[in-house]
């Protein structure tokens, strides 16, 4: 059952919020991504967060980010991802917009490598 009560609140919390911090291409952060709707990826615990890579940046207020996760589903949507001390995996089909105040801390930064194939791989998935 899906906790859209408990989300609503820390949304309105989150929409109040004054800060947005600063960020940049190539991050992953741990992002309030919330409650959604049938097969969109939800966060998780009761901040609803969940590590998102950040694809691009907008502006202060923006960012496109691709979320992560630790499932491979083995299709050509899910892109494996390397880092020091663990493989994720960046879920392209489920990219979207968000405000940077629900971006809540820093985990890492994804190798330039890792990055270009992300991108060109996103790009491939917009064709």
């Amino acid at each position: 059952m899906k906790d859209f009560d408990n989300w609503n609140k820390e949304k309105q919390y989150i929409n109040n919020l004054n800060h947005h911090p600063y960020c940049a291409i190539r991050e992953i952060w741990w992002c309030s991504l919330g409650v959604n709707v049938g097969v969109e990826i939800d966060g998780k615990n009761g901040k609803f967060e969940r590590p998102v890579l950040i694809l691009k940046y907008l502006n202060k207020d923006m960012v496109l980010v691709i979320p992560l996760t630790t499932k491979n589903k083995n299709d050509k949507n899910h892109i494996q991802i390397e880092m020091e001390d663990r493989v994720s995996f960046a879920k392209i089909s489920q990219s979207r917009v968000i405000s940077t105040k629900r971006l809540l801390r820093k985990i890492d930064m994804l190798p330039e490598g890792e990055f270009v194939e992300v991108k060109k791989k996103f790009i491939e998935f917009l064709s």
